[in-house]
């Protein structure tokens, strides 16, 4: 087995780094704060101090990390992946991020002799512990055929896109229609529940019908039950939105619903909500509806 350099334990990648190592690849993590990597270690990983030295020993580097400037940073900064990474390595990034940022990552990468794969991931937390995540590829086919086996252990489904970027583009969809089926679940039970028609039941025959949707199942349970712990957090929802709006201008594509809900969850953000999950959008019907709620409204 090859072996692996994970970068970036947070939600996500902490799950998706334990299940690489319970699938006996052997391992080594790096993480901002040292926690998560002392965890990962009791388990069987080795730890590397900076990014330099974790690829410096791997033949795959897994970058899983909030946003764009992060990335770049952890690849191209001082002490980075560049520095150190060897030709015929291989570089895949399940980070989101701006496709133009992917694509200058793996040119740069390719200077090295090194493939890179963008590999956004989506499927929540739940997804990332189940390994059951979607993944969507941008890349050469040959470095994609190389990562499956790493694939298959994360995700349930990979779809190759196209090249460098091509999987920042398709996540970048992939988020807008997330974002608007929140925004369509939260407008649907917080009227029901104003209509004075229990919520719940709204929803179990929604479940039956053509409106049946993953969001509406899990979040819609969450927005009944107030759960707004994270398994995807509201601000880096938004910030993928933001990556969506500047593709949308680069390319002259009106985004009139994804500039709505992204104004939505700016004012979920003012009012200090950024760290709750993205599902949390039902809060702000609630309270612009006067309704008192389990969500705290």
């Amino acid at each position: 087995m090859e072996r692996i350099g994970f970068i970036g334990l947070g939600i996500m990648g902490k799950p998706m780094a334990a299940n690489l190592l319970a699938a006996g690849f052997p391992l080594t993590v790096h993480n901002r704060s040292r926690a998560p990597m002392e965890e990962l270690a009791a388990r069987g990983a080795a730890t590397a101090d900076s990014p330099a030295a974790l690829a410096a020993t791997s033949d795959v580097v897994i970058t899983m990390l909030p946003d764009s400037p992060d990335v770049e940073a952890v690849v191209l900064g001082e002490q980075g992946v560049l520095s150190s990474i060897r030709a015929g390595c291989l570089f895949i990034d399940c980070s989101t991020i701006a496709p133009a940022s992917a694509r200058r990552i793996a040119a740069a990468l390719a200077e090295r002799g090194v493939e890179a794969i963008d590999a956004p991931v989506s499927g929540g937390e739940l997804a990332a512990r189940e390994g059951t995540l979607s993944i969507m590829c941008g890349g050469s086919a040959e470095a994609l055929a190389r990562a499956r086996p790493i694939f298959a252990v994360l995700g349930s489904r990979t779809t190759h896109v196209g090249a460098a970027g091509a999987g920042q583009v398709t996540k970048a969809a992939n988020q807008i229609v997330v974002a608007l089926t929140i925004q369509a679940v939260a407008e649907a039970l917080t009227l029901a529940r104003k209509a004075g028609v229990e919520a719940a039941r709204v929803r179990e025959a929604l479940l039956g019908g053509f409106a049946q949707s993953r969001i509406l199942e899990a979040h819609g349970q969450r927005m009944l039950e107030g759960a707004f712990e994270p398994g995807f957090k509201l601000r880096l929802h938004r910030k993928d939105l933001g990556i969506a709006l500047e593709l949308g201008r680069e390319r002259q594509v009106p985004l009139f619903g994804t500039a709505q809900v992204a104004e939505l969850m700016d004012a979920l953000l003012a009012h200090g909500a950024g760290e709750r999950d993205h599902s949390a959008l039902a809060l702000l019907y609630e309270r612009l509806s006067a309704l008192g709620g389990p969500g705290g409204g």
